[in-house]
């Protein structure tokens, strides 16, 4: 004899089963929320990471509330490992120096649609304000402080520079910008290589202590540049914002902690000042 099934145990199954047909009848699905895509802005470290989060995060809070894009603050603890999550295509948006976009163009594909407005990167070398230096031919034989290798501004256009000139010196490569001029300040080197813009925005104490020794010529600037992967309207809506902050009382006020006046629209071929420098990857030891 079979058993018995009873009512209990049919109840459940058909309760759930009328539920599917009366949803179904009413043309009822549920509905899921997903979460909005957030997209990585990496910043080059040429400062600390929490120096450059206090300078970043308000004007990409500012920007993903003006366009609906979720931007998120990355950047790396020194420049070799930004250079690797570059060559990895990491960072669906990124602010690079104007080498790194050049080499970083041609694999994995990032593509500038932005850059500061009115101003060319120029490299500068700083030693103390005390220091007898006078020329950079005083600085024949000794040792200079540089962020990384592959730095533009701050190590290769002064070190190519040097080299044109025949000032032999001792290259030592520190972690950032900020601890090149630490490094000069506190003595631990006699130079260093670095930019005006960081230096501008090193702390008063230290910047106090330092004066320019020696100039390079003008470049084409940092770039703001898009891994191919983003959608193109995506990248339009980003660049439109950027270029309207200085028009606005907050946005002027987040460019300012960035030491930019204005940001204007950008081509790859803004950047052919800095290829026709011929810089080699393997000069640099990155991976192109």
């Amino acid at each position: 004899m079979e058993p018995k099934t009873s009512c209990t145990d049919i109840k459940p199954l058909s309760f759930a089963f009328m539920m599917l047909l009366l949803f179904s009848g009413l043309g009822y699905s549920p509905q899921i929320t997903a979460e909005p895509k957030s997209y990585t802005f990496g910043v080059v470290p040429q400062q600390s990471a929490t120096k450059l989060a206090r300078n970043w995060v308000p004007i990409l809070k500012l920007l993903s509330e003006k366009t609906g894009v979720d931007l998120r603050f990355a950047t790396a603890p020194d420049i070799p490992t930004f250079e690797k999550r570059l060559s990895d295509g990491e960072y669906d948006f990124a602010y690079m120096n104007p080498y790194h976009y050049t080499v970083f163009h041609e694999n994995p594909g990032y593509v500038a649609f932005a850059k500061r407005a009115n101003k060319k990167i120029t490299g500068i070398i700083v030693v103390r304000e005390d220091s007898d230096y006078q020329s950079v031919n005083d600085l024949d034989g000794q040792v200079l402080v540089f962020p990384a290798p592959a730095a533009f501004a701050a190590t290769l256009l002064v070190r190519s520079s040097l080299n044109k000139l025949k000032v032999a010196h001792e290259p030592k490569f520190v972690s950032s910008h900020d601890s090149v001029y630490r490094a000069v300040a506190g003595k631990f080197a006699d130079a260093g290589g670095g930019i005006v813009r960081t230096l501008n925005t090193i702390d008063p104490s230290i910047r106090s202590q330092l004066r320019v020794l020696w100039k390079s010529e003008g470049y084409t600037p940092h770039a703001f540049a898009v891994h191919s992967r983003i959608p193109s309207d995506m990248v339009g809506k980003l660049r439109d914002a950027m270029l309207e902050l200085h028009t606005e009382e907050k946005g002027k006020a987040a460019l300012e902690k960035l030491n930019i006046n204005e940001i204007e629209a950008a081509e790859n071929h803004d950047w052919d000042d800095v290829r026709a420098l011929k810089i080699q990857p393997s000069m640099v030891d990155i991976e192109p």
